[in-house]
C-alpha cells in the first residue's frame, strides 16, 4: 500500500513538470538569430535565451516548427506560397507564433 502510494505520487510530480520539448538546436538556432538581431554580448544572449524559453513555455515545439516553416515558404514566394498566406489556419499558426514570441519580448527585454 505504501508503495503504491509512493509511486502514485512520484507519477503526480512527474506530470506537473513541463516537457523541454524543444530540441538544443532548435533553441540554438533561435539564440543565434536572437543575438544577431540584438547584439553579440552576454547580455543578448541571456535576453535572447530567456525569450525562446519564454516562447517554450507556451508553445508546443509541434506548433513553433510548423509556424517557422509557415513562415520560410512566405520568405521565398512564388506560386506556392500564396497558399501560405491566404490560409486562415496557416495565419492562426503564424499568428500563435508570434504572440509566443511577444511574451518572451515582454518577460526578457
Amino acid at each position: 500500500m505504501l508503495l503504491a502510494s509512493w509511486v502514485g505520487a512520484q507519477h503526480a510530480g512527474a506530470v506537473e513538470v513541463p516537457t523541454n520539448d524543444y530540441p538544443t538546436v532548435a533553441r540554438a538556432d533561435y539564440i543565434f538569430g536572437c543575438m544577431a538581431a540584438n547584439g553579440q554580448t552576454r547580455l543578448a544572449l541571456e535576453r535572447c535565451s530567456c525569450s525562446i524559453d519564454a516562447i517554450a513555455n507556451v508553445l508546443p515545439y509541434r506548433d513553433y516548427e510548423e509556424a517557422e516553416t509557415i513562415m520560410s515558404v512566405r520568405q521565398r514566394g512564388g506560386e506556392n506560397a500564396s497558399m501560405f498566406l491566404s490560409m486562415p489556419l496557416m495565419r492562426e499558426k503564424v499568428a500563435r507564433l508570434k504572440r509566443a514570441q511577444i511574451e518572451g519580448e515582454l518577460r526578457c527585454f
